[in-house]
């Protein structure tokens, strides 16, 4: 038998081989590169283990204190990006216990893995990570929707056409518009919320599959490391990435609220439209035409969707090939999670100063509405009158068709036109031609009105406090 490579007796795993390895297997199989960014919640777990294994009688208060102090240096290594990562250390679990062992020994740094596998401290690593992004993530969440508050507050009295199926429907506050995203973000803001309640489950003291021999007090670590509660199967604690898979879901569905926002405003900031323009430090120029000004900042938030929806699907269908317990194909989480995080961090801090710094063009706005959005209103009319509103909204389109077949608006056909498709008009039909009074009419909760905008400002404000 072939003596065994040294390289390969420093693996956490090498004692059962003699072989060497193939070096591109060894850098297909590594993770160091990305999953170092680990390094302090890797550091984090390790300290409170080594408490849970003093309490348990497998190491004294002296090794436990001599592998604390050791992680603590580990942790400075870090922190002043002296940390040297060396061939052999496979991932951060192996390069932070390698060091470990380098600076206090091998005896006591080796005792430290315990009953402990990396299969539940790089579950455990996860979850802590996760939790400290997820808050990250909420605060800028938050600061983008008071943005959206503190603009509708103030440019609440704007109306412009609403639009459906991009053709225009019917006159709205700019303020209502702005607010249906501070309430998609809302509902965001509240989905994450209970994602992080998922999140912060407890999986160490699960072992590679089988749970943990050496009586550890899981119910300590939960509470040394804040988690609510422990995982309830070794099984289950060591392959469990739902709570990945839901970030991801959570993090894609975030990002297609916020694609279809800046849709918006990039149709709005066009010459065709042209509602609002964009800051110039959110936007670029062209290398050939010197008149353009690209809405660059929106077109990218618009494309970042796409790419964490890639991440979302690629790994579920990870997720959804693999069997029971810890399998290599779930390291596949790391990138996908890492760079979503890193994204979407760019994507709400980037919306957040576009829409801080967006100038809108209120005379614009205004002039865009036209006399047939307001043909809806024609039916609302003769349904007070007492007529259905289904023959309402016929008499309605007939009275849109004789404007156009005298070539005239609504408001300038005159009352004998309207008498002639129903006798129901009568001399207050004037009042129908006002933009103001057409928004005035929506009073209900979540109408368009300036009070029901008013109430929904009350009630994000109230919730943002």
């Amino acid at each position: 038998m072939a003596s065994c490579d040294k390289n390969q007796e420093s693996k956490l795993w090498g004692g059962r081989f003699s072989g060497k390895i193939d070096p591109i297997m060894e850098k297909f199989n590594s993770s160091i590169e990305f999953d170092k960014r680990l390094w302090n919640v890797d550091i984090k777990g390790s300290v409170a283990y080594a408490k849970a294994l003093e309490m348990a009688g497998l190491i004294s208060r002296e090794e436990r204190q001599m592998i604390c102090d050791g992680l603590d240096q580990v942790r400075k290594e870090w922190v002043n990006d002296e940390f040297e990562i060396k061939q052999g250390d496979e991932d951060i679990h192996t390069a932070n216990e390698r060091r470990l062992k380098e600076l206090i020994g091998p005896v006591p740094g080796g005792k430290l893995h315990t009953g402990r596998s990396r299969n539940d401290q790089v579950a455990t690593d996860m979850r802590l990570w996760q939790r400290e992004e997820i808050r990250a993530l909420r605060c800028l969440m938050l600061n983008l929707i008071r943005v959206f508050v503190e603009r509708a507050e103030k440019e609440i009295d704007v109306l412009l056409p609403g639009y459906t199926h991009l053709q225009r429907a019917q006159p709205i506050r700019w303020s209502h518009w702005l607010l249906s995203y501070a309430w998609y973000l809302k509902q965001d803001v509240d989905r994450l919320d209970n994602l992080a309640s998922r999140n912060n489950i407890l999986p160490l003291g699960s072992g590679a599959l089988a749970g943990n021999p050496f009586n550890i007090d899981r119910d300590f670590l939960a509470r040394e490391l804040e988690f609510s509660e422990c995982s309830q199967n070794s099984l289950q604690g060591v392959s469990d990435r739902d709570f990945v898979a839901e970030f991801l879901f959570w993090a894609t569905l975030t990002s297609v609220h916020l694609s279809r926002l800046a849709e918006d405003l990039i149709l709005y900031s066009t010459s065709e439209f042209g509602f609002v323009s964009l800051a110039d430090a959110y936007s670029t120029g062209s290398s050939l035409m010197p008149q353009k000004k690209n809405p660059d900042s929106l077109e990218l938030i618009r494309g970042k969707a796409g790419r964490l929806l890639g991440h979302c699907t690629g790994f579920l269908a990870v997720l959804k090939g693999i069997p029971s317990t810890y399998n290599k194909d779930i390291q596949e989480d790391k990138e996908a999670v890492f760079d979503t995080c890193d994204t979407l961090k760019g994507v709400l801090q980037i919306a957040t100063g576009v829409l801080s710094t967006l100038t809108l063009h209120s005379k614009a706005c205004i002039k865009a509405l036209t006399p047939d959005m307001l043909a809806t209103d024609v039916a609302y009319y003769l349904v007070k009158k007492g007529m259905p509103f289904r023959e309402a909204h016929s008499m309605a389109g007939k009275v849109v068709v004789l404007s156009e077949e005298k070539h005239c608006t609504l408001q300038d056909l005159s009352l004998d036109d309207l008498r002639g498709i129903s006798e129901l008009f009568t001399r207050d039909v004037t009042c129908l031609w006002d933009y103001n009074h057409s928004v005035e009419q929506y009073q209900t909760q979540g109408g368009t009105s300036k009070s029901s905008v008013e109430d929904q400002l009350k009630k994000l404000r109230i919730w943002l406090e």
